[in-house]
């Protein structure tokens, strides 16, 4: 077991892979790195290779009822979760497998994971998982999108940054993160910076003008602007929320 960032009382990954040496990968980088440096969370790697039956350590078999591919087996994966440790308070610490089948995962639950005092992510390859150890321990199965990736660690990396990025002083600015996409329900709204005019294009006049309830206002009519255009389905569970018709025409 590799260790990175040991620090007592951090929120801590700990991640069931065939490729220990990717990680931490991109979560060496950048704000998530230099938190990780800082102890502010921790990353071990659980190496499923040394769990593996006979000389050769294989680690997978044919599927049962035939089929293309292979599946991790049942007895190899469950040796390396005993050896991560299985607790029993799930909400304080879940257990996830990265699977295309899984729940979508969404800002709610990088919230609810980051409220953890860790987690523990088993990454899939070949054709997955033996689904009597899924059963066996429960394991949460979480999906980043709908597509088929070679392996769970790059999904494992996505679930971790968005997680990692909330746990408090990571960002340095926690407040940035009440304005993110998804945080409210809805999409942010554009953002603009220096300079003031480029090619051509202006940034809005009234996040020049100093009035800040004005301001406000532009963001909120932009987000839910944005959100009705590029993902209705977000609108409509907004407004269903908000007690607001989504047909409804209003000036945004």
């Amino acid at each position: 077991m590799a260790e990175v960032g040991q620090v007592a009382g951090a929120w801590r990954a700990k991640i069931v892979t065939l490729f220990p040496e990717a990680f931490p990968g991109v979560l060496g980088l950048s704000l998530t790195g230099k938190a990780l440096a800082e102890g502010l969370w921790a990353l071990d790697t659980i190496d499923l290779r040394p769990f593996g039956i006979g000389r050769h350590r294989n680690v997978d078999d044919t599927p049962a009822g035939g089929g293309a591919g292979m599946v991790l087996r049942a007895d190899v994966v469950a040796a390396a979760l005993q050896a991560a440790g299985m607790p029993e308070d799930r909400a304080k610490w879940p257990v996830i497998y990265m699977s295309p089948r899984g729940r979508p995962f969404t800002q709610a639950m990088a919230r609810r994971f980051a409220q953890a005092d860790g987690l523990t992510i088993l990454c899939g390859r070949f054709e997955g998982v033996d689904e009597r150890v899924l059963e066996e321990y429960g394991v949460e199965e979480v999906s980043i999108g709908d597509f088929i990736l070679t392996g769970g660690e790059q999904a494992a990396q996505v679930l971790i940054d968005a997680t990692v990025r909330l746990i408090p002083r990571v960002l340095g600015n926690q407040a940035s993160t009440e304005e993110e996409s998804f945080s409210n329900g809805l999409l942010e709204h554009p953002q603009y910076t220096r300079p003031a005019l480029w090619r051509g294009r202006a940034i809005p006049e009234v996040l020049q003008s100093g009035h800040h309830a004005k301001i406000e206002a532009w963001k909120r009519a932009q987000a839910e602007r944005l959100t009705k255009e590029r993902r209705p389905d977000l609108w409509r569970a907004w407004c269903a929320a908000h007690n607001r018709d989504p047909d409804e025409d209003r000036e945004l």
